[in-house]
């Protein structure tokens, strides 16, 4: 039992005497500059084209009757899936997004309301894989029975290696702008002490659709991709002597 004891009594001593030099070593000051320090903020900024198209695809229907506006409905929405299956759009690229059905009132002073009808909305979210053919595949939707279309919605499906180059963009930038410091002040870039990296800007872009049947029936809908910026921001510490 003494023997037992005994060990406790080292080790907690060992342990006692190690704490103190634990504790300093987490307290050391990080970063130290012994020169003068630089802090730059810039961003990096590159175009890139969309290469994805999303749109929702809505259907309503209107009845006096409440199971026939829902049923007239589902048929419409129907067509409008099949269609969408027809032009190639994969199953995973299509996800119904709302089903309503909701009564339609009369309204008249001193008097309370009274249902005159019903009105059911289902509506899809679509993406397009081929933004290229995305404005035809809307005019489809149209004529399978879609009666209300939002978007398209255009972004960039990957857009890592963008952002990569707009990170490799802001370190230059970065540099550059502390090389210019340091030469009007007389010194030289020693270190970059520190980066930070802050926001990411992948702003979606909205187009325009008008549906075929408020345009020339010889026309098609066209869908022009465009550019989109991609920016990352950056604060970038310098040690300058």
């Amino acid at each position: 039992m003494s023997r037992f004891w005994t060990n406790m009594k080292l080790t907690t001593a060992a342990f006692a005497a190690a704490a103190p030099v634990l504790s300093s070593a987490a307290q050391e000051p990080q970063h130290m500059i012994a020169g003068t320090r630089l802090d730059i903020v810039v961003t990096g900024e590159i175009v890139g084209v969309p290469d994805i198209a999303s749109v929702g695809a809505g259907v309503v229907t209107q009845s006096s009757n409440a199971a026939t506006a829902l049923s007239a409905n589902a048929g419409r929405m129907a067509a409008t899936l099949a269609a969408l299956r027809k032009a190639g759009v994969a199953e995973r690229d299509m996800q119904t997004t709302t089903v309503n059905l909701s009564p339609q009132y009369r309204y008249a002073d001193n008097q309370p309301p009274v249902i005159t009808g019903y009105q059911a909305s289902s509506r899809v979210s679509v993406r397009f894989r081929d933004v290229a053919t995305s404005g035809r595949i809307l005019d489809a939707l149209v004529a399978a029975g879609a009666n209300q279309i939002d978007g398209p919605t255009l972004s960039i499906d990957k857009p890592e290696p963008l952002l990569d180059q707009a990170r490799e963009k802001a370190i230059a930038d970065a540099q550059a702008r502390a090389a210019l410091y340091a030469r009007a002040t007389g010194l030289r870039i020693k270190r970059i002490v520190s980066i930070s990296e802050g926001s990411s800007e992948m702003p979606f872009v909205r187009a325009q659709y008008a549906p075929m049947a408020v345009r020339s029936k010889a026309a098609d809908t066209e869908i022009a991709p465009g550019e989109q910026k991609i920016a990352v921001s950056l604060s970038v510490t310098f040690e300058l002597q």
